[in-house]
């Protein structure tokens, strides 16, 4: 099931979230963007870079919902970098949620907390060459699809908000309904790992809650009453902050001679996965997490400034609360498992041989070494690169932006440059910034004496004033030039974005001739045409006339004949 992508709708492949995404689990086939779910990390970033907003992300608000509804014990498990995000307002926070219906609300520090205990115990017990820490999602699923080889450095054990879950099931009852409330979109795929048997039932992240809090009218400035449940935390609180994964555990007697490295952002851990893999660094202490600034930062660090003013949120509220004489959270650990082993799900992607390799450059455009830009706007950083992902049906030459716009320029300069009709393009101040090959012949100038003087200096400017004051365009309105014996069918258009004037003027001289031509053939045919009806006319009067007299003469004849008949006359004469 895949539980992030892109709409359809929305995306205009301008491949910013191929630029964002360090494993390329984006495909683009007919000019849209997918995401592979097997080769994705589900990090997020490439949804939240996203100019169009095209993001398509399953949401479990309607479950929560439903689960309140039905009177359900819905029990809230709040992300530690949840003070960074609501500044000021973190008991008001937490008090929303229980006027949204939410039985108990927590913090996932408790889970933290377990988690930290648990890597200790693995420590003491397992000697590894080096060790990593397994709290980050995006960062697991990293290492299983691309550094499988370094599973057996993974800490095996659950993350803090699956830990908290079980501990909520544990306490609350196995009917309770659990959420996890932060800021990765991760957490909605780890959660469903579980094939159903999950012990986070949904997972929010903080900007949902946001507008729920809005749709129901709730605001957190006027929900400051005092919580019941401060308890003491050595270490969970401090999770989300860069490196405090690590200040947890590196003061254990069995890695004191080890080397501790705190890593954040994908780059950075490929770059030391990579450097692990080839043994080029070893006997290490690695806390990982696949955003910049850990989960203060989160995927919204990528587009917002906000990272060191929730960092100073986070601070201060773990610090007000280490003032206070709170008492130590009661962890009750038995009949738990919280063992969770990394499973080898490696992407391969097929090298394509030297040939196929150099077909499908052409393709792009690249037929030497010197088209190959490496620009990386299409989101892969060589040329070469891009050619790999094509062959594994995961690019189009198309987004090659650089071949692309030269080969429409060629196809637009071969227009312009061999079209029949004069083409001119004016600025807003009615002067000439370019004129193609027709256009020069026909009033016998040369682009570059005439370029950014004044259309007046060819021919009447009226026309073109008309256009940019009125902002309406004349099509195909015949005027003649007669110093240049022309005569256009002129068709002038304002672009008023870039203030620029167009006109396509075709030279319709020859056709002027022949129409003249023809008017004249069709006056002497239609006087050839007269002349004859009035002879004809003629002639039929003429006929007329002779029958009218030989019919009187036949007639007295045949008057004559029939009484000779009806015996009335004596004889025939």
């Amino acid at each position: 099931m895949s539980y992030m992508n892109f709409s359809r709708a929305n995306c205009k492949n301008c491949y910013k979230c191929l630029r964002y995404c360090p494993v390329k689990a984006i495909k683009f086939e007919n000019e849209q963007a997918e995401i592979i779910e097997k080769r994705c990390i589900n990090c997020g970033h490439c949804l939240v870079v996203c100019p169009q907003n095209a993001r398509k992300v399953t949401s479990d608000l309607a479950l929560v919902k439903e689960a309140i509804a039905k009177g359900k014990k819905v029990v809230g498990s709040i992300a530690p970098s949840f003070p960074g995000y609501f500044l000021g307002k973190e008991v008001g926070f937490i008090s929303s949620l229980e006027k949204l219906g939410f039985y108990k609300v927590e913090e996932t520090a408790i889970g933290a907390e377990v988690t930290t205990n648990l890597y200790k115990e693995y420590i003491k017990s397992h000697k590894r060459n080096s060790y990593i820490t397994t709290c980050c999602p995006s960062a697991n699923y990293l290492i299983e699809k691309y550094f499988p080889k370094l599973i057996s450095q993974a800490l095996p054990i659950v993350s803090p908000m699956i830990a908290h879950g079980k501990l909520i099931k544990k306490f609350y009852g196995e009917d309770c309904f659990t959420v996890f409330i932060g800021p990765c979109l991760t957490k909605i795929v780890e959660k469903e790992e579980y094939n159903g048997e999950s012990p986070v039932n949904a997972v929010l992240t903080f900007e949902e809650i946001n507008e729920w809090l809005e749709d129901e009218g709730i605001d957190l400035e006027k929900l400051n009453e005092k919580r019941k449940e401060e308890y003491f935390l050595d270490f969970g609180r401090n999770y989300p902050i860069h490196g405090g994964i690590l200040n947890s555990i590196q003061n254990l007697e069995e890695v004191k001679d080890y080397e501790k490295i705190s890593v954040d952002g994908i780059e950075e851990c490929m770059e030391l996965f990579e450097a692990m893999e080839k043994g080029e660094v070893e006997n290490l202490l690695v806390e990982v997490s696949a955003c910049k600034g850990s989960c203060i930062g989160g995927p919204s660090r990528i587009v917002k400034d906000e990272y060191f003013k929730r960092l100073k949120g986070v601070k201060d509220y773990n610090k007000r609360l280490k003032e206070k004489s709170l008492e130590k959270v009661t962890l009750n650990l038995q009949e738990l498992n919280f063992t969770k082993v990394l499973k080898d799900k490696i992407v391969y992607n097929e090298e394509p041989y030297s040939e196929k390799l150099e077909e499908i450059m052409k393709t792009m455009g690249k037929y030497n070494i010197e088209d190959e830009l490496n620009c990386g706007v299409c989101g892969y950083d060589t040329c070469r690169n891009k050619a790999k992902a094509i062959y594994n049906n995961m690019a189009e030459p198309t987004m090659c932006l650089n071949h692309m716009r030269s080969k429409a320029e060629s196809i637009s300069n071969l227009i312009f440059e061999n079209t029949i009709t004069c083409v001119i393009l004016l600025d807003g101040d009615l002067n000439i910034k370019e004129i193609n090959p027709a256009g020069e012949r026909i009033f016998s100038v040369r682009r570059e004496n005439i370029k950014d003087k004044p259309i007046s200096i060819l021919m009447g400017d009226e026309d073109f004033k008309y256009v940019k004051e009125n902002n309406t365009s004349i099509i195909g309105k015949r005027i003649a030039i007669p110093q240049y014996n022309v005569v256009f069918m002129e068709n002038i258009v304002y672009l008023p974005e870039q203030d620029l004037i167009m006109a396509s003027m075709m030279n319709v001289i020859e056709e002027e001739k022949n129409r003249k031509e023809l008017i004249k053939v069709k006056e002497n045919t239609l006087n050839a045409a007269q002349e004859v009806i009035e002879k004809q006319m003629r002639v039929a009067q003429e006929i007329a006339s002779l029958l009218g007299e030989t019919t009187a003469e036949t007639k007295i004849i045949l008057s004559k004949l029939k009484k000779v008949v009806e015996g009335e006359e004596g004889e025939i004469r």
